[in-house]
């Protein structure tokens, strides 16, 4: 079986598809107040040719999956969708970032797939007032249940949040406190400045090191032994049930042996978060492309897969990356 690799020794094992650009909340990173405008859904791929390209990357030796948007459970049957998804013989695991609002009444049905493993829920503050100052919607209460369902769950549950400069960067140490009664990996993430209408502006950028120096101050913290390819450095803290890492999205430290590829929701193949797009498997497809063509295509993009986001964002021919993360599928 031909696998996908790099130039640089890389073989691509995981891809993160986006299921739709639509999203319930409004967070100040990710979009603009008055939000981004949505494609038409026509131009959205469908689940069957979404089933149909992760298949075909299953039988190049991608073997785990990221359902992401948007936010996925905003799309009708998106439960459905994963359980097709499931039927796939080649996958192993099917993980899913959501905001948290609108799954609590679809988790009993998510465990019983058995291929859902991880959910990662994006909660940037703990206080609902501040919660509602980032998101721009008062959906705190349903995302914080959302949680404690998650948490007595047999699903993996990992917290995303974004550290914001002058806005929740206070609750860097409470939410390392969090993993102390509950089985949870509490995962900070390095603010990016793009919103879907160029950049935006920040007071000051909270980088990894200064994440981890803010943890210290409160903490003594033993580095875990992470997998080659993980997007985190992970901690443990004594007695504590949880983990904790830091992803260094912005600064980019964990290029060098990504073993990522990613699907917007309107079919562009992206090598790298930082570039803007590789070519439009939608179009392709819909003109008459067989599998063979799609396995064809996918070994020779690959190939064009820089060696790390600096370089991605260097050769955009579009300037900056300035897309909503809604868009990219963040």
């Amino acid at each position: 079986m031909s696998k996908l690799v790099d130039n640089f020794g890389r073989q691509m094992e995981y891809v993160r598809m986006a299921v739709t650009d639509r999203c319930n909340l409004r967070c100040q990173y990710c979009m603009p107040a008055q939000g981004i405008d949505i494609v038409p859904r026509q131009e959205l791929l469908t689940f069957k040719e979404m089933y149909r390209l992760i298949r075909v990357l299953t039988e190049l030796g991608v073997h785990k999956v990221r359902l992401t948007g948007g936010e996925p459970f905003v799309r009708k049957d998106f439960v459905g969708f994963l359980e097709m998804l499931s039927h796939n013989d080649l996958l192993e695991a099917i993980n899913i970032t959501t905001n948290g609002a609108l799954i609590s009444q679809h988790i009993d049905r998510i465990e019983k797939l058995g291929k859902v493993k991880d959910i990662n829920l994006s909660i940037d503050s703990l206080s609902r007032e501040k919660f509602a100052k980032i998101t721009r919607r008062d959906a705190f209460p349903e995302v914080y249940k959302t949680l404690e369902l998650l948490e007595k769950s047999s699903l993996n549950l990992k917290l995303n949040i974004v550290v914001q400069s002058g806005i929740n960067t206070d609750e860097i140490v409470d939410f390392v406190r969090f993993t102390k009664d509950k089985n949870v990996a509490v995962r900070f993430i390095e603010e990016m400045p793009f919103n879907g209408k160029g950049q935006r502006k920040m007071e000051e950028n909270w980088t990894f090191n200064r994440i981890l120096n803010e943890i210290k101050t409160a903490f003594d913290v033993k580095e875990l032994v992470s997998e080659k390819s993980s997007t985190s450095r992970n901690y443990s803290i004594e007695n504590h049930l949880g983990t904790v890492g830091i992803i260094p999205a912005f600064t980019r430290t964990i290029c060098n042996n990504c073993n990522r590829i990613r699907i917007t929701s309107t079919g562009t193949f992206k090598n790298c978060l930082f570039d803007d797009g590789v070519f439009n498997l939608r179009d392709f497809m819909r003109k008459g492309a067989s599998n063979e063509d799609l396995k064809a295509l996918f070994l020779s993009l690959v190939k064009a897969k820089p060696v790390n986001g600096f370089i991605a964002e260097a050769n955009r021919k579009n300037g900056a990356a300035f897309e909503s993360m809604s868009t990219i599928g963040g």
